[in-house]
């Protein structure tokens, strides 16, 4: 034992004194192995510093509080809910019956305990005036300079408002705003001014903007403004911070829980109950799956996946580094031979040198990790959008990381250590390299591994559904390629007799000496095949994209579109878009409204109702024609009726491209727009001139049903509906609009499977032949109709043509002005399709490139310290100087082309596997959609696409070589040291 401990400090004293000699060499290794462990020890220390304790949660959620109140918006119906007041749902199980589902406020008041201390917190938004123009903002009611609601907000500069008129505002806010402590600021429609008079910052939502004022301040006298101007008020929540002596216990929160009101309760989120004590969790469908077993398994699957290729990676770079680092030293490690050595002393030496980089990386990886994450914090919190709880150190976690450089230096200096034992003493004294003959077992193991890993990545390809069965055949692929490396090396060696000189000598060098050559060609072909395979997948899915694409618009044109607020900025947005592109044509649309101009398109403010166009029931699609009972209209029908009536006319609802924020995509608007779409029918805008109504959708138009029941049954619908009797609704060509005055009575009726009758106008209809793209607007009117048949319109915004497409400086000019408006404005520039991946093969690219450059060039440090004593001798027989330079070159630039080449192969595979993959999924989702009758099914079943990335592949297979071979050519000294060469 103790001779075994002296004989391992040896080694690793003469290790350290080494890596201390070759400082560049030693620089190199640590840095390889040092910068993952940098990478990963730092993201640990940021998500474990970020990641809050219960008690800390609580404390930005509810701050000195012992628990919140919140209206579950049940009607006053009993709920279960979890311990974190998250999750909820009614006891009464309302999917059963016909009993409508409760959805409406609950007093909170009437459950607040007596005695207790309660602050009222209530949250808004409003369109807040600023130094720049509108900005839509969060507005916050609290009392947050009381000591209850400490720690929900952080003061930063100022103090919280004490009187009205006052407000604090976030940091994120005032930057946004280009306002300041001391500034006023209003809302628009709002004649009251608020001082400004503290910043402050959410910490777990740092890049919210938000203004804080007293309860009743603002919320409240800003609605009633609003209402006053005509529009619909903004709604609001309100919650409730309570804090009483001895907290809520889980009973105390089960028993609120009968009021229909959640509970986020300071002791049970602490102290929570056993899984058997909560209801809710009985139920199908909640729990919490982040915390399970299956989905941390899940979790560690890429971790380990990702870990284990990283330290593969940077053991095959390494490893050549060391056995340059043993070449170099090989009279040393013969002296020890000569002095009596076993080859276990010099394993161990060469084992040593492996283990000193390894620690010295892990050390330096884990402080500088420590350094950077806590200087960087504030910019990490930034980022992130929230401030650490902590800056939290969990020891053995680094120890861990740091663990894995240590094992990776080990695994890196393995096979070195075994090449430089298996050297006799005579040949590592006199420098010679003797005959080295190649494994003959390890191709077959590799060629092994390449049929398992090939025939895994088929099978999950084409017989399951399963990605990582596809990832992990083609990872063990990859591995026996890697495993081959030395006998395909044999065989590029083979093509050395069609080359000049130089590159001939390259080659048979790496040839010969494949212990130093395939580590470095298989550290290349790993970081090429991941490259060629994400490339190939990514460039196959932009295909895919680029053929199925469906333009939301004619190429060039534009559309904007305003809904909040009745439309009011709508006018302001579309002279905006004018005054900024270049635009030709103009059409205004406007949107129908029912109830007040200012009612919101689906809301249920008090005195707003929506509409729908009536579809005559012959038209109706079979599978989805609602059935009195309620039950699922298509369980009548077969398979193969289910399969027919998918494609179906009546059923058709692929996507037709382009998308309108309207109800069944009508819009009010004149011929311009007939233009802008690029419908070239006389007949079309005619009908508009005409009153009547222009459809592209026909099933929305009475058909000329020969059936007298038929023709019956749709009239019946219509006076159903509202239709008064004697109009000419329900007859062939029309279509009709149904106005429902109170959509909070629709939905109440739809819940109820009742009909609620509304005022029905019918149109003559003009369907448009020919099937036209019509970009999501399934019919149009024109305003004069609209006005004539006794319809509401409200302002929505307008379509353009450009006269050329607008450069991307004069969109980001009109987004800037669209900003000033504060609102959510609709912006849709046509530009065709445009790829979202060449940014991302580019950076591939480069990664490539790198790791190639990098493992070709230590490879070629390598083969210039084997081929030292051929230099010399070139030298002196009076070979030029640029001898060496040529040779150095062509060494890298074949290590490269072999590592490319064979990347370029094996990469190809697990992306080819992936989109079979792809396309069985997407195949099993188009069968089932026939077989269940769900629509929106393309006529051919999918086809996916795989597409060679030959331009990233040109790149590989041309630059990087050649790059590679230059640099080394220019960074390799032209003359040596001459001396003399040891007879052989």
């Amino acid at each position: 034992m103790r001779n075994w401990f002296h004989s391992w400090r040896a080694a690793i004293r003469i290790a350290r004194r080494d890596a201390w000699r070759s400082k560049g060499r030693s620089l190199l290794v640590l840095s390889m192995i040092a910068l993952p462990i940098l990478g990963v020890s730092a993201f640990d220390l940021t998500y474990r510093s970020s990641e809050l304790a219960p008690a800390q949660q609580l404390q930005r959620d509810i701050g000195a509080a012992d628990a919140r109140f919140k209206d579950a918006q049940v009607e006053g119906q009993p709920i279960l809910q979890d311990p974190q007041g998250d999750q909820s749902d009614t006891v009464e199980d309302f999917s059963k019956g016909d009993k409508p589902w409760p959805n409406g406020p609950t007093d909170v008041k009437k459950v607040l305990p007596a005695g207790a201390t309660i602050l009222t917190d209530a949250s808004g938004s409003a369109k807040l005036t600023t130094a720049y123009g509108l900005l839509t903002t969060e507005v916050r009611e609290l009392k947050a300079a009381d000591p209850v609601a400490e720690g929900i907000m952080r003061l930063r500069e100022g103090r919280f408002p004490e009187k009205s008129g006052e407000v604090a505002a976030t940091t994120r806010f005032l930057e946004d705003s280009g306002l300041v402590v001391g500034s006023t600021l209003s809302a628009r429609g709002f004649d009251r001014e608020y001082r400004i008079t503290g910043a402050y910052e959410l910490p777990s939502e740092l890049k919210t903007q938000q203004i804080n004022a007293l309860p009743g301040d603002f919320l409240s006298p800003y609605g009633k403004a609003v209402e006053k101007s005509g529009l619909s008020a903004p709604g609001y929540s309100t919650t409730y911070l309570v804090k009483q002596a001895g907290g809520f216990t889980w009973n105390m929160v089960q028993q609120i829980n009968t009021k229909g009101v959640k509970v986020t309760s300071r002791l049970v989120v602490l102290n929570p109950p056993p899984r058997s004590e909560i209801p809710l969790y009985e139920r199908g469908g909640y729990g919490d799956y982040a915390q399970s077993a299956a989905a941390q398994a899940g979790a560690m699957v890429p971790v380990v996946t990702i870990v284990g290729l990283a330290m593969l990676e940077i053991c095959l770079l390494a490893g050549p580094a060391f056995a340059v680092g043993a070449r170099r030293s090989r009279r040393q490690l013969g002296l020890v031979g000569a002095n009596g050595g076993a080859r276990s002393h010099i394993r161990a030496i060469v084992l040593s040198g492996g283990l000193v980089i390894g620690v010295a990386a892990a050390l330096a990886g884990t402080v500088l990790a420590l350094i950077l994450t806590f200087a960087l914090q504030p910019l990490l919190e930034t980022y992130m959008g929230q401030r650490f709880g902590s800056f939290t150190v969990r020891p053995l976690e680094l120890l861990g990381i740091a663990a894995l450089a240590v094992l990776t230096g080990l695994l890196s200096a393995i096979v070195p250590a075994v090449t430089a034992s298996r050297q006799t003493v005579l040949a590592s004294l006199t420098g010679r390299r003797g005959v080295r003959r190649a494994s003959r077992v390890l191709p077959l193991i590799g060629l092994g591994a390449l049929l398992l890993g090939g025939a895994l990545a088929l099978y999950g390809s084409l017989a399951t559904d399963q990605v990582v069965v596809v990832a992990g055949g083609s990872a063990i692929a990859e591995l026996g390629v890697v495993a081959m490396t030395p006998a395909l090396v044999g065989l590029f060696g083979r093509t050395g007799r069609w080359l000049p000189l130089s590159p001939r000598l390259a080659l048979r060098d790496a040839v010969r000496n494949r212990g130093r050559t395939a580590p470095a060609v298989a550290a290349v072909l790993a970081a090429v095949a991941g490259t060629v395979a994400v490339s190939t997948y990514a460039t196959s899915v932009e295909a895919q994209n680029e053929a199925e694409y469906q333009p939301d618009l004619p190429n060039g044109a534009v559309s904007t579109f305003v809904m909040e607020e009745g439309g009011r900025d709508a006018a302001t947005a579309v002279e905006a878009v004018e005054r900024t592109l270049p635009v030709d044509v103009r059409a205004d649309v406007r949107r129908l409204v029912v109830g007040r101009p200012g009612c919101s398109p689906w809301g249920d403010e008090k005195g707003c109702g929506s509409y729908e166009i009536l579809v005559p029931p012959a038209n109706q699609c079979p599978l989805w024609r609602a059935a009195q009972d309620g039950s699922d209209p298509g369980d009548k029908f077969t398979t193969e009726q289910r399969r027919a009536l998918a494609k179906d006319w009546r059923c058709d609802t692929g996507n037709r491209g382009g998308s309108v924020p309207t109800q069944d995509g009508l819009l009010v608007a004149d011929a311009p727009l007939l233009k802008v779409l690029g419908i070239d029918d006389p007949g079309a805008a005619r009908a508009l001139a005409e009153g009547k109504f222009v459809g592209f959708d026909r099933t929305q138009v009475v058909g000329n049903s020969k059936d007298p029941k038929e023709a019956k049954e749709t009239k019946d619908a219509a006076l159903k509906a509202g239709a008064r009797p004697g109009t000419k609704a329900g007859e062939p060509g029309t279509v009709s609009i149904k106005l429902i005055p109170d959509n909070k009575a629709a939905i109440r009726a739809a819940e109820m499977r009742k009909d609620l009758p509304g005022e029905v106008k019918t149109f003559t209809a003009y369907e448009v032949p020919g099937s036209p793209k019509s970009y999501g607007i399934e019919g149009v009117i024109s305003p004069a109709t609209a006005k004539a048949a006794g319809m509401t319109t409200a302002p929505l915004g307008a379509y353009f043509t450009t006269d050329r497409l607008p450069s991307a400086e004069q969109q980001q000019k009109l987004d800037a002005e669209l900003a000033k408006l504060g609102g959510s404005i609709d912006l849709t520039l046509e530009r065709g399709f445009v790829s979202s991946y060449s940014l991302v093969l580019l950076a591939l690219t480069l990664f490539a490139g790198l790791v190639t450059i990098g493992a070709a060039g230590i490879a070629t440090g390598l083969a210039q310290a084997d081929a030292e004593a051929d230099l010399k001798t070139l030298a002196a027989v009076g070979a030029p100087p640029r001898v060496r330079r040529t040779l150095s070159g062509f060494q890298c630039g074949v290590v490269a082309a072999m590592g490319v080449v064979l990347g370029s192969v094996a990469g190809v595979l697990p992306a080819i596997g992936l989109r079979l993959t792809d396309e069985r999924q997407q195949t099993a989702f188009y069968n089932k959609a026939l077989d269940e009758g769900w629509g929106m099914v393309s006529d051919n079943p999918p086809d996916l696409m795989i597409v060679i990335p030959w331009g990233t592949l040109g790149a590989l297979l041309v630059l990087v070589p050649l790059g590679a071979a230059l640099l080394a050519a220019l960074v390799t000294r032209s003359r040596g040291a001459l001396a003399r060469r040891a007879a052989h």
